[in-house]
């Protein structure tokens, strides 16, 4: 059993061996181990599991509503309510509650349905699988128009108009409340617009909803080739790469992260995606999923970004955590997703002094792709590298003064190493 790892005092290994629900609190501690928890949260979290055991009275197969879990995390905060006379911080309460939430969903024993912004509707269900059945779009795609398709649903609901009741005021209605919200730009209107016209068609064919309502929907105007993107300095990318030239196993993953995004113009999704295998070691090739244009890219693999992944597999990457390439470096173990890894990037410019404009993945992005073409690169080539179908995706860039921009030291490709 797994408690008898984690507490050898016999009358407390009988505890925990006796009190209620012991293979649901064994199987998640279980869980929590593979994903590289050390020991003493595994006690802490044994722990948390008895506290809500007692607090929820919870037998099996109990639905759990959230307002349930935080008034129980109130309880135990109080003076006394986790055998210490002190109360609880705001942030441990927190940290229970959330505990709670994770070790009930994985039990799946979690009312999901208390929230309804989290409720995933059936019809997106249904729309999200014709997405992936009939038409074969990526999964990124698929998830921005579920996000829209649900979001739309949500808020008719909140109205109290049912979906084969809705008109085109309604959905005037609900774009200008998001478009009020201020949190997009005009071209993310136009995007949002777009694909909230895409499942209304969906939801007409269905018969969900009245005819004609699609055509209805007119997404903000907005020219293609507004602003040019917004890159970082070369010497910039150059600070950036240098900075993570340490010996701690986050610097030696960090270079190779870096290294792709700055010298490949890779998207996070492209290199959170990837894989151990999808590094051609014998033929020095990269094998890149593209979750936007949904296809494999073949990449030359330079010596320089070959030796960085290799110290990082070597000496950093945590073993036994699956196929994925990139993970993180604490528990819970798992792939590095794009937000950890637009996170990391502005982390690591911050550290740098760079504080200001664009700082994510795609800023290196588009970095790449300007010096690419101020050094001459035929516009082929580049858009070939960033996995751009449509030339004009890459045109963007020829509208730079790039006089103005070249920098001194004309550096290739190698010169990042």
């Amino acid at each position: 059993m797994m408690f008898s790892e984690l507490f050898v005092i016999p009358a407390l290994l009988k505890r925990y061996d006796t009190a209620p629900l012991p293979e649901q609190r064994a199987h998640y501690l279980r869980h929590l181990q593979q994903l590289g928890y050390r020991r003493s949260t595994l006690r802490k979290s044994a722990n948390h599991q008895l506290a809500l055991i007692r607090l929820l009275d919870l037998r099996e197969g109990d639905q759990v509503s959230l307002s349930r879990i935080k008034h129980a995390g109130a309880l135990w905060a109080r003076p006394r309510g986790r055998r210490c006379k002190q109360a609880a911080t705001a942030k441990a309460r927190e940290r229970f509650v959330s505990f709670g939430i994770g070790w009930l969903r994985f039990l799946g024993w979690f009312d999901e349905t208390g929230g309804m912004h989290r409720r995933r509707h059936p019809e997106v269900q249904r729309f999200e699988a014709w997405m992936r059945d009939e038409r074969g779009l990526s999964e990124a795609t698929i998830r921005d128009y579920c996000i829209v398709a649900n979001r739309f649903l949500t808020w008719l609901a909140v109205q109290r108009v049912a979906l084969d009741k809705a008109s085109i005021a309604d959905i005037d209605a609900a774009l200008t409340e998001r478009r009020q919200s201020g949190s997009l730009s005009r071209r993310a209107m136009h995007d949002h617009a777009q694909r909230l016209r895409a499942f209304i068609l969906f939801a007409e064919a269905c018969g969900w909803i009245a005819p004609g309502l699609a055509a209805g929907i007119m997404p903000p105007r907005f020219m293609a080739d507004d602003g040019v993107p917004k890159g970082l300095r070369r010497d910039d990318v150059l600070r950036l790469l240098a900075s993570v030239e340490g010996d701690r196993p986050v610097d030696k993953r960090d270079r190779a992260v870096l290294m792709l995004l700055a010298i490949y113009g890779l998207r996070a999704g492209e290199v959170g995606g990837l894989r151990l295998d999808d590094v051609d070691w014998e033929r020095g090739l990269l094998h890149v999923r593209c979750p936007k244009p949904g296809r494999i890219n073949v990449l030359p693999l330079p010596q320089s970004i070959g030796n960085a992944i290799v110290r990082y597999l070597r000496e950093a990457r945590p073993r036994s955590f699956g196929r994925s390439l990139f993970l993180t470096m604490h528990a819970p173990i798992q792939p590095l997703r794009s937000s950890a890894l637009g996170a990391m990037v502005r982390h690591r410019l911050a550290a740098i002094g760079v504080v200001s404009g664009r700082r994510g993945t795609h800023a290196l992005r588009h970095a790449a792709a300007q010096h690419l073409l101020d050094h001459g690169m035929p516009m082929k080539v580049i858009g070939d590298l960033l996995g751009h179908r449509d030339p004009s995706s890459t045109a963007i860039y020829a509208k730079v003064d790039l006089a103005a921009l070249r920098e001194v030291a004309a550096l290739g490709l190698e010169g990042l190493a």
